[in-house]
């Protein structure tokens, strides 16, 4: 009887040094050099996982690990996944990781204003995404943003989760718009927010466009701006890889809005968060034209003789710049004491057909 206590008395001894040895060795940081990725496919058994994880110099005990997992059976299994692990990172936040699924996620970024099949080009490009991709969408319906995805994750998937993304902001923009507000449908403002979006980089411009092309909007003016013109002669990519011309701007195409009253048939680009509010809620100004005002940003004017000057002094900054490249002489500065020109507005951009003049001016002129 002595014996079998003492036998019992030794093993519980063991059994609890074993517990403070695994307890010890669970809560003792790694000491790793560096930051180290490991890709667990799915079908690895607990000790290849184990060896897996020591062969990356994440843990040193492989056979711990396994008992460590074993003998947490009531939790949550490992999950396959790739993870990074860190320096200072204990084997009990190792297993942790992997029973929550703590995986490495990777940043895809669609830019704002690129049109959906630069969207697919983009995520095509991505090789940590699988898969092909769906149909195409319909344009403007994809929300733009940086969006943080697992190896593995589906092209099919993130282009379901993009667009839900747009028709949730899209949805809640809409439903925030002022009373009076005069357009009709989700769809009009969707349009109205791509154009925005391709007309200025500068964001603290977009409810001055907005303001400009809801005004003329509502005074029964043309929008004429060029970018729906690009967008109806690129097939859908956003660009056609050369200056417009005269010829382009009188080119029958349902997104011509030089020929066409009114919004184009739909977005030309999708649209980001920030010109979808500023289509909401645009400028308190009565703007109806606005230039290019050669630093990457515009100038407005509300009045023809406002957008006249405008346009002479972008033509001059413009000349300068030629004038430094070529290593010439510079024109003299630009001053609003000189007199605008005389009857239509002096731009390029103005079709053929009479109507109102242009909204604005991109600085590549239409070439003959």
């Amino acid at each position: 009887m002595r014996i079998i206590m003492v036998l019992a008395f030794l093993f519980c001894v063991s059994g609890i040094g074993a517990w403070l040895y695994l307890d010890h060795w669970l809560n003792t940081p790694r000491q790793l050099d560096a930051a180290v990725t490991v890709d667990l496919p799915l079908g690895l058994g607990t000790m290849d996982i184990g060896q897996a994880l020591q062969a990356a110099g994440v843990i040193d005990q492989p056979w711990l690990f396994f008992a460590a997992v074993k003998l947490g059976r009531e939790q949550r299994a490992l999950r396959a996944g790739e993870y990074q692990f860190k320096p200072g990172q204990t084997p009990a936040e190792v297993i942790e990781a992997m029973r929550t699924g703590a995986v490495l996620l990777h940043p895809v970024t669609v830019p704002e204003g690129r049109t959906v099949k630069e969207a697919y080009a983009i995520l095509a490009g991505y090789d940590f995404l699988s898969g092909d991709l769906p149909p195409l969408p319909p344009e403007g319906t994809l929300l733009p943003e940086t969006y943080l995805v697992a190896r593995g994750t589906t092209r099919a998937q993130l282009v379901k989760r993009m667009a839900s993304d747009m028709q949730r902001l899209l949805d809640s923009v809409w439903n925030s718009r002022p009373a009076g507000y005069p357009l009709a449908a989700p769809l009009q403002l969707l349009t109205l927010a791509s154009i925005i979006e391709r007309e200025t980089a500068k964001a603290d411009e977009y409810p001055l466009v907005a303001a400009v092309f809801l005004n003329r909007l509502q005074r029964g003016m043309r929008l004429q701006t060029d970018p729906t013109v690009i967008y109806g002669l690129a097939d859908g990519m956003g660009s056609i890889g050369r200056p417009l011309t005269r010829a382009d701007l009188a080119s029958d195409t349902p997104f011509n809005t030089y020929k066409i009253d009114g919004l184009p048939p739909g977005p030309i680009a999708n649209p980001g968060k920030k010109a979808l509010m500023a289509a909401v809620r645009p400028a308190a100004v009565d703007y109806v034209y606005f230039v290019a005002d050669g630093s990457g940003g515009h100038v407005f004017a509300s009045t023809l003789q406002e957008h006249n000057r405008n346009v002479a002094n972008w033509r001059k900054i413009e000349s300068a710049k030629d004038a430094l490249q070529q290593g010439g002489q510079v024109p003299a500065a630009p001053t609003d004491a000189q007199p605008p020109p005389a009857g239509p507005p002096p731009t390029d951009a103005q079709p053929p057909p009479a109507g109102p003049p242009p909204a604005e001016m991109q600085q590549s002129q239409p070439s003959e």
